[in-house]
């Protein structure tokens, strides 16, 4: 396998989109709408330029997923243990030797992601990347070899459970956003939504 990918048919794109939702009432983030779109399709049609191939992990509503013609996968824990497990999925179904994985509740996702994670890891000594802006790191956005599968799997039978703490335990690469920190903005509730709307109407 090669240290870095050097194009998008190396690279496997994975929306995560298996969480409950709790913050919002339980609702499936990925089907909830953003000026008159499900948020899945805002991150399917950024995230597809820049990935040779895609894949949506989801745990509910799979037809639906499924009819935007991208494979579905659950989790690889039936306890539904968080993005953690959703990556091991998307590990072990990926046809490429690398994924990058993004939350579908990032409706901006900046259409320059893989090509600054892939210089930040070309140009670090690390066996992944990740994305940090002013300070915060944004650890699901994640560029990583689908070789780490096995240690993966070990973390999770160990009982780790938060991305953000696997993540840095393997002193990634981090691709610096500073200059794009509304490319981050997640939903986790209506307001988020509402805000978000707007200022999509004032760039337009």
């Amino acid at each position: 396998m090669k240290r870095t990918p050097t194009a998008p048919s190396d690279i496997t794109g994975v929306i995560l989109a298996g969480g409950r939702g709790r913050r919002m009432g339980g609702v499936d983030k990925g089907l909830v709408k953003l000026a008159g779109r499900p948020l899945i399709e805002w991150v399917l049609d950024a995230l597809a330029p820049q990935v040779g191939a895609l894949i949506i992990n989801a745990n509910r509503h799979r037809e639906i997923y499924a009819g935007y013609g991208v494979p579905v996968i659950a989790d690889a824990d039936a306890e539904l243990n968080g993005p953690l497990a959703g990556m091991l999925s998307a590990m072990r179904a990926a046809r490429t030797d690398w994924i990058l994985t993004v939350p579908c509740d990032g409706p901006l996702l900046p259409p320059d992601l893989v090509s600054r994670l892939i210089a930040a890891l070309a140009s670090d000594d690390a066996s992944l990347a990740t994305v940090t802006e002013r300070g915060h790191i944004h650890p699901v956005y994640a560029l990583m070899p689908v070789s780490l599968e096995p240690e993966l799997s070990a973390d999770l039978t160990a009982g780790t459970r938060k991305v953000a703490d696997w993540v840095a335990r393997r002193g990634p690469a981090l691709a610096d956003f500073g200059d794009r920190p509304q490319a981050f903005s997640n939903i986790n509730s209506a307001e988020d939504v509402a805000r978000l709307a707007a200022q999509l109407k004032k760039s337009t």
